[in-house]
């Protein structure tokens, strides 16, 4: 217990915070990754490509710049002791970029549209859930556990800043930063999207998120007295943790993600209201349910073989430079495209 607060339910309002900026983000910035991604292919434009380039570059600067003042323990972060499957991240990957484009939403998507109101969304974000344990540790478990750790490689470096650091000799919170400069300044590069001020703000705001889940988390961990994940946003795993709350909660099961899972919902639900976007809406195309519930099924299972979401390893692992983070946001976009090419104009 931290001055008076049991420690689970403090982790779970740090999540909760962050969460909340997400939302708001999701619904007053319209930061969406397949959105993103489709209006890079089909509206040419790059914006909110730029938006989710910009975020994680600031996430990175803030969160090396924390670990440079001792605020965040960044080598005990959850993406760099997880042992890395490259295989099963690059396969994770494109399951969950055609899901998300059979979805029509990513899971932080999706639990975005549902505070506004979307049923549909409400289906896909149970669906994901249940299908994320049902890979994690439900029956397909050994199997997953078997094929990652078959392919796991061996390696004696966690991320991109401990490559530049032996390359350069840098300390690595200076090669972190120099790596996330470049990446903000890359997002920058575009007169029209520095002139965007809406956008530009955003951005901010969701990289503010997700530093603050790292060092909140650290913050815990190092003065609490029970083990504490250090870790940052990620919508796969705990939509499932968020179903097992509300289900069993007597028994506890209060953590980050429960809380994020929840600040996102409160966000967007105030976002939507703010802007007067707030209505129920249902799916009345059975065909259009299928499509979704196929897609939030690919989504829980390519989330947990990643290691990690559009969120979880397009920002958050992003930002601490993990060596699995580009290469899932590669095999997301290129996954997405895919769905996105089927739905839109079809192989024909």
């Amino acid at each position: 217990m931290l001055n008076g607060i049991p420690e689970p339910l403090l982790i779970a309002l740090i999540g909760f915070v962050g969460g909340a900026l997400l939302g708001l983000a999701a619904r007053l910035g319209r930061f969406c990754t397949l959105g993103a991604i489709e209006d890079f292919l089909y509206q040419h434009s790059d914006t909110r490509l730029r938006m989710w380039v910009l975020a994680i570059g600031a996430a990175g600067i803030m969160s090396f710049a924390l670990t440079g003042f001792g605020l965040i323990d960044l080598p005990g972060n959850i993406y760099y002791i997880t042992p890395w499957s490259p295989l099963a991240t690059v396969i994770g990957g494109l399951m969950f970029g055609y899901g998300m484009s059979m979805a029509g939403n990513c899971g932080f998507g999706a639990l975005a549209r549902f505070g506004g109101g979307d049923l549909r969304s409400f289906v896909i974000v149970v669906v994901m859930g249940i299908a994320a344990y049902v890979m994690m540790s439900g029956p397909l478990a050994r199997l997953r556990l078997a094929a990652t750790e078959a392919t796991t490689p061996r390696l004696e470096t966690d991320s991109y800043a401990q490559l530049l650091s032996q390359a350069t000799g840098l300390p690595v919170v200076g090669a972190g930063l120099a790596l996330s400069l470049l990446i903000t300044l890359a997002a920058l590069g575009s007169r029209s999207f520095l002139q965007d001020r809406k956008a530009v703000f955003w951005s901010l705001i969701v990289g503010l998120a997700i530093a603050s889940g790292w060092a909140g988390s650290s913050w815990v961990a190092n003065h609490g007295f029970s083990p504490q994940p250090i870790q940052s946003h990620t919508f796969a795993a705990p939509l499932g943790e968020s179903i097992l709350f509300l289900m069993t909660a007597s028994g506890g099961g209060l953590s980050f993600g429960v809380g994020s899972v929840f600040g996102v919902l409160a966000g967007a639900f105030c976002g939507s209201l703010i802007k007067g976007h707030f209505r129920w809406e249902a799916c009345e195309d059975p065909r259009e349910l299928r499509r979704q519930i196929l897609g939030a099924v690919c989504m829980g299972f390519g989330a947990v073989l990643a290691f990690g979401c559009t969120i979880g390893q397009g920002v958050s692992a992003f930002s601490v430079l993990a060596l699995s983070a580009p290469i899932t946001f590669i095999a997301i976009f290129i996954g997405a495209a895919i769905g996105l090419r089927q739905l839109i104009t079809g192989f024909a």
